[in-house]
């Protein structure tokens, strides 16, 4: 079992992801002493989101297309509604969670960041608990939506809203060092 500090966790967002749940959960998995990559579309700044306003920005350490899932113990999907609403758009975005997933590796969501586990069809039979307003969108994937802080089904991790932070970042830590 790898402890968190042998783990490299990869965050895959773009414009308008909500603040707390990309800094947040990689703050503790900094703080723990994991190594984090942040991918995205393009090598600009990516400006965060808090409650629909404008947040801070932060510089992705590199190209989601130029991402080898290999080189990764698990994945970190934050929600705002344009972060997710974007990626799942990119065939590259996609492309990883499935590959993440089919290696049995972590693959956590939150908020928003389910409709990413939707588009590339990894919630089928699965157990979530997304944000609200995208319940009808996972369960119409094939998903059973539950109202939790956290789901864990194999390798799918999911919560709701930025209140789960807590809850959702101790589950992806568990998830890695039980691997």
């Amino acid at each position: 079992m790898p402890a968190i500090a042998d783990a490299h966790i990869l965050i895959i967002a773009t414009d308008r992801f909500e603040e707390s749940e990309l800094f947040d959960p990689r703050e503790t998995l900094l703080d723990r002493g994991a190594k984090v990559t942040l991918a995205s579309l393009a090598r600009d700044p990516i400006l965060a989101t808090v409650h629909d306003e404008p947040g801070r920005t932060i510089t992705p350490d590199a190209l989601i297309a130029d991402v080898r899932p290999e080189e990764y113990d698990a994945l970190l999907i934050p929600g705002g509604v344009g972060n997710p609403d974007r990626l799942r758009t990119d065939a590259a975005a996609v492309a990883l969670v499935r590959a993440f997933e089919a290696a049995g590796k972590p693959v956590a969501a939150i908020c928003h960041g389910p409709w990413m586990l939707a588009e590339a069809d990894v919630v089928r039979g699965r157990k979530v608990a997304p944000f609200h307003s995208i319940r009808t969108d996972l369960r119409n994937a094939g998903a059973t939506v539950v109202d939790e802080p956290v789901a864990v089904d194999g390798p799918i991790i999911t919560s709701r809203q930025p209140d789960d932070i807590p809850a959702f970042t101790a589950a992806l830590i568990a998830a890695i060092e039980a691997r």
